[in-house]
């Protein structure tokens, strides 16, 4: 199994971001991925998680209304589109395939939001 994110830089606040993660190893249709973030000094916290379907998404209050999470199994790929972007996002973004008898997790991009 194997998980890359892409996407993550510096916005202004109020800005947009879209990070992508690309998925391989595994049959990606059948499972949930989420995205999750750790900023400096917090504990990591899930954002966003869709069904393997991509028909159900759930997600963390904090990024309610903000946040959507996509997925496109044709590529095996997910998606989370960040708008209006606060320095309390300021993290770094985690792609996952959490909640079997493993859990793999990518190596994380870096989302830095300020002015």
């Amino acid at each position: 199994v194997q998980l890359v994110e892409s996407g993550g830089g510096l916005v202004q606040p109020g800005g947009s971001l879209t990070l992508s993660c690309a998925a391989s190893g595994f049959t990606f249709s059948s499972y949930h991925m989420r995205w999750y973030r750790q900023g400096p000094g917090k504990e990591r916290e899930l954002v966003a998680t869709i069904a393997g379907t991509g028909l159900s998404t759930n997600y963390a209050d904090s990024v309610k209304g903000r946040f959507t999470i996509s997925r496109d199994n044709a590529k095996d790929m997910v998606y989370l589109q960040m708008n209006s972007l606060k320095p309390e996002d300021t993290a770094v973004y985690y792609c996952a395939r959490t909640g079997g008898l493993r859990s793999f997790w990518g190596q994380g991009t870096q989302v830095t939001v300020s002015s």
